[in-house]
């Protein structure tokens, strides 16, 4: 076997069709567009580039056939929040093989090392949380937009070469088909609060998209510092772009946000379910393809949304502010008929309040996911998120008594 670094066109080409060969006879698999897994690599296009490095990889048995893939990055501002200098391993592919599998994981780890890398965590993005983060191991269904899908055997192959859990991700869904799409004793909770006064309920418009980015930041920022205090802060400029990429599908009555007294105090995303149409397409966004798109869209192929981020400001935790915006959403379910289901993913095991709500929604636990560490340096101790999470509020309680 060998290793190739991917460099030429016809290798960016193998490394993007290598997974529709693996997973060609699997249909809950869906392939990501392929101009998308191509941008996480590009500077023009991935902003995590402009503080950081990536690279990627083939393997490839004597014959020149493909046995597997996978990619390594070094995100300066990621690696600095965490206790050691940490990088990241995702894209990985691979045939049923330990020894390739763990050639694949040899290759990344000794890049990370040689940039100084004392931990590695994998699999992930190089980019934002919400795509092509972690490894399936329970609920072998057809992915959300962004969620990733793999073989089943991948987890043996990561926990054999020594990664750990450093946290686990839970994706709720929610039928909302049926006439009482929430608990009743939810419902009349939300109306309750729904009526105190000051509060106020809107949903996103693009005609005044700059004040809702701003009140995103400012409750994202605010909900994230509480968790960590050297947390990467949301960019603006990120989160205008992402909008606009995603304006030909987003369904502004999916985005609500919460007001008290006019300061915005609690968020939720819910995107429409792209990958229901993107399953047709084998990756290629070609001119018929965008055709079809607008066609599957005009007769609501998709049937599901994907609820991606939310965020309640630290002030206002524990209130029930965020139960008015799923009776906002209830509204929403009630006319559009088409939508029949939502995806609540995801939602870490360091976050109990957020996992009460989904249930007391009445949502079921679908899938989970595995955000893990590989400790390059074995001299560091291994210690999961939400120990950290413990460790790092406790250091703070002290701070304020001094």
């Amino acid at each position: 076997m060998k290793i190739t670094e991917v460099a030429t066109t016809a290798q960016k080409r193998e490394f993007i069709n290598f997974p529709k060969r693996l997973y060609r006879d699997d249909p809950n698999w869906v392939c990501p567009l392929d101009s998308e897994i191509e941008a996480v690599f590009d500077p023009e296009k991935n902003y995590a580039l402009s503080h950081g490095v990536a690279t990627r990889w083939l393997l490839l048995d004597d014959e020149g056939k493909t046995l597997g893939r996978v990619a390594a990055f070094v995100d300066e501002v990621r690696s600095k929040a965490n206790r050691q200098p940490t990088g990241g391993l995702g894209f990985f592919e691979v045939t049923e093989s330990r020894e390739a599998a763990f050639m694949l994981f040899d290759t990344a780890r000794q890049w990370l090392a040689d940039k100084g890398m004392k931990a590695m965590d994998g699999p992930i993005n190089l980019g934002d949380n919400d795509n092509h983060w972690g490894l399936l191991v329970e609920g072998f269904m057809q992915p959300g937009f962004g969620m990733p899908y793999n073989k089943k055997y991948y987890r043996s192959f990561f926990e054999g070469y020594g990664f750990k859990t450093y946290f686990e991700q839970y994706s709720y869904h929610k039928d909302v088909a049926s006439v009482e799409v929430f608990p009743e004793r939810f419902r009349k909770i939300a109306e309750w609060i729904a009526k105190r006064p000051g509060y106020n309920y809107r949903h996103f418009d693009f005609g005044k998209r700059d004040e809702f980015i701003a009140d995103m930041v400012e409750i994202y920022n605010e909900t994230w510092r509480v968790f960590k205090e050297d947390f990467t802060p949301l960019d603006p400029a990120r989160l205008r772009h992402t909008l606009q990429q995603a304006k030909a599908f987003i369904d502004p009555e999916l985005i609500w946000f919460a007001y008290h007294n006019d300061k915005p105090v609690a968020f939720f995303i819910l995107f429409p379910d792209l990958n229901q149409i993107l399953r047709h397409f084998n990756g290629r966004l070609t001119l018929w393809n965008m055709i079809r798109f607008v066609w599957y869209k005009m007769t609501h192929e998709i049937t599901r949304a994907r609820g991606l981020v939310a965020g309640v400001h630290p002030s206002y935790q524990n209130s029930g502010i965020e139960s008015p915006i799923f009776l906002e959403l209830f509204h929403v379910f009630r006319r559009k008929r088409f939508y029949r289901e939502m995806e609540l993913s995801w939602v870490g095991d360091f976050n109990p309040k957020m996992i009460s709500i989904y249930e007391a929604l009445g949502a079921s636990r679908a899938k989970t996911h595995l955000t893990m560490r590989y400790m390059i340096d074995e001299s560091l101790p291994f210690i999961m998120y939400k120990d950290e999470m413990k460790e790092n509020m406790a250091q703070r309680q002290v701070r304020v008594k001094e």
